[in-house]
């Protein structure tokens, strides 16, 4: 077993640990903080998969401003087990109810994917050495992709601008 085999499977018990503890925890704010730990370790799969914006991009963006945008949201909202209201029967049974679908539709997509597998892909073979880094992703998203890249930027520009003048009116 090499290196790469040794720090995949280290990651994913580690991801796989941090996702079973946002459940589990029942501070909400703990339960945030596990989610970071779970980004964290899904970017260090990304790394390794040779995909560095992907992973740059999933720390800056989850871990850095969704995460802080939840611990906003949790603190404002002062989720106390005291306050909080009693469960309706009818609403736990339909989460039941809601569970087992999911599980039903999980099982039938493993299943059918199981399945498939048993016919033999056409296997082509290429090189992967510079798929995912970050040189080439711009060189295309700049010359083959840059009318709709900048289209893009016009696009939220004006969300951006809209945004403010709804927020400045009193």
């Amino acid at each position: 077993m090499g290196i790469a085999a040794i720090l995949f499977w280290i990651l994913s018990v580690l991801t796989i640990f941090s996702a079973i503890m946002v459940v589990v925890s029942k501070n909400p704010v703990h339960s945030v903080l596990w989610l970071i730990a779970t980004f964290f370790a899904i970017s260090g799969h990304y790394i390794m998969m040779n995909a560095q914006f992907l992973a740059i991009v999933n720390i800056i963006v989850y871990a850095g401003a969704i995460m802080v945008l939840f611990l906003f949201v949790i603190m404002l909202m002062n989720l106390n087990s005291n306050t909080e209201p009693r469960k309706n029967i009818w609403a736990k049974l339909i989460g039941v109810i809601s569970a087992g679908m999911l599980l039903w539709i999980l099982i039938s997509v493993v299943r059918t994917y199981s399945d498939q597998t048993k016919a033999h892909p056409q296997i082509t073979t290429f090189n992967t050495g510079n798929i995912g880094l970050i040189k080439n992703l711009g060189q295309v998203l700049f010359t083959q992709y840059a009318l709709p890249f900048e289209l893009c930027s016009v696009l939220f520009l004006s969300a951006m601008i809209g945004a403010i003048v709804i927020g400045k009116k009193n």
